[in-house]
């Protein structure tokens, strides 16, 4: 017997079918509000929090802001100070067991934790701290800027010894230096740029529609922004065409289904639109960069698509013409963005003698 066959044929099997459908949504939000809930007691327990900051955004809204970090390394006064601003959907969980950069922030590593006081925010609103922002649209990256000087003044931070971000962090971190133009000695911005081009704006704003769509957004929004994140020949070299023989789809599209339900387990709608916006609106000035005192090593990606290498290449120019005290770095991939991810090797060859000194 069918399980539907008790209520009758064809209006049995239409309830049993939409029954299915609603046990299968239930579970997939209790799971995920499960999962969320044990990585924010387990993030909690590592977690610091400023008093709350408030805060007037640059469109005039007032917002209390409570800003969580993380420490690592060295206890915080005793040793040279480097600010890591994480990328959309990371969080201030930098290094230790779980952390997004331990290959590079840890004991022995580049930016050696036996050496450096390493300091993470998380971006208000991206909601590993709990805390998120219903009008996203208020803000800008420069508010973020804005708010992570303020962290550090209340931390009575006034110099770092570094300044890394990868990503729209490296983007916050140009905005940070646009304020304050002596904020750190060194300056490291990783596959990013002081402005969001025509090129970003575009692939946020398609971001942007298929965040509003009703069905899937954040899974729909994340497997095209894999295919920024990536290149051509990235996925090509390794998928090969080839078929998964038991899901009968091309491995590929697996991947990127699998890369939209991981996204969808671990982050949330409401953060997700909030970056994908904070993305679209880096809004530095070439005059801004001039008063800028810091070293500063750029580093791009030669297959970047998101943040195309000659894009970082003109900013080298333009502030090699300033004579500031730049360099520029690039690393060679076939993987795209994510190679600032990916290609540990290479940036920690890139990274070795800005942490030596």
């Amino acid at each position: 017997m069918k399980p539907w066959q008790p209520f009758g044929n064809e209006e049995g099997a239409k309830f049993y079918s939409l029954l299915r459908k609603i046990t299968k949504t239930f579970i997939l939000h209790f799971s995920r509000s499960i999962f969320n809930f044990y990585h924010f007691i387990k993030l909690e327990n590592k977690l610091q929090h400023l008093q709350t900051l408030h805060f007037t955004t640059q469109t005039g809204k007032v917002y209390d802001i409570p800003l969580s970090y993380q420490l690592f390394g060295k206890e915080l006064y005793s040793a040279p100070i480097i600010l890591i601003n994480h990328a959309l959907t990371g969080n201030s969980d930098v290094a230790g067991e779980n952390g997004w950069w331990k290959t590079l922030v840890r004991e022995d590593k580049v930016i050696d934790t036996n050496r450096f006081t390493i300091i993470c925010f998380n971006i208000p609103g991206n909601g590993y701290d709990g805390f998120f922002i219903d009008d996203y649209e208020d803000f800008t990256a420069q508010d973020i800027a804005k708010i992570f000087i303020e962290g550090l003044k209340f931390l009575k931070i006034e110099k770092l010894f570094a300044l890394v971000g990868g990503s729209v962090g490296g983007s916050i971190g140009w905005e940070m230096l646009a304020l304050e133009n002596n904020l750190t000695e060194k300056f490291i911005p990783i596959a990013t740029d002081f402005k969001t081009s025509d090129w970003l704006h575009s692939q946020c704003l398609v971001q942007k529609f298929l965040l509003d769509s009703e069905e899937k957004p954040l899974e729909k929004a994340r497997i095209h922004a894999m295919l920024c994140y990536r290149t051509p020949e990235s996925l090509n070299s390794r998928f090969k065409r080839e078929k998964d023989s038991e899901k009968q789809i091309l491995k590929s599209h697996d991947w990127l289904n699998f890369h939209g339900n991981r996204l969808n387990e671990r982050f949330s709608l409401k953060a997700y639109k909030l970056v994908n916006h904070l993305l679209m609106n880096i809004n530095g000035k070439e005059n801004e960069l001039e008063n800028i005192n810091a070293e500063i090593h750029l580093i791009s990606v030669d297959s970047d698509l998101f943040y195309p290498a000659f894009e970082i290449k003109n900013t080298y120019d333009f502030l090699q013409n300033k004579n500031k005290n730049v360099q520029y770095h690039e690393i060679k991939s076939i993987h795209g963005h994510d190679a600032f991810l990916m290609e540990y090797e290479q940036l920690n060859t890139i990274l070795t003698p800005l942490f030596l000194n």
